[in-house]
């Protein structure tokens, strides 16, 4: 049997190939807002960043956002990826059972 591959994506902040399921993407939208796509499927320019959110602060630091999506990011936009990355983060942890293993 052929095997599958596995698609990867590029993570902003270490620049390491990552599975696509294990990255969080980071969308501008046609409208020019700019927002995690916890679902992948949302319209817009994207940019994926691994669940760790010194990957964010080093894409921050390094104004990769702001590159990638061709456009100036404001701070506030930065403050508010930071939440929706905590809450991403805190919900995946609670739906594989918070890494308790039993």
């Amino acid at each position: 049997m052929k095997t599958k591959k596995v698609p990867e994506r590029r993570c902003v902040g270490c620049m390491k190939p990552r599975p696509k399921r294990e990255c969080i993407r980071i969308c501008r939208t046609p409208d020019g807002q700019i927002k995690t796509d916890p679902t992948g499927k949302m319209n817009g320019r994207g940019a994926y960043i691994c669940r760790d959110v010194s990957c964010l602060e080093k894409a921050i630091k390094g104004n990769r956002f702001a590159r990638e999506f061709e456009t100036q990011i404001p701070g506030s936009v930065y403050e508010e990826l930071r939440k929706e990355l905590l809450t991403c983060l805190q919900s995946s942890d609670s739906a594989s059972g918070g890494g308790i293993i039993e």
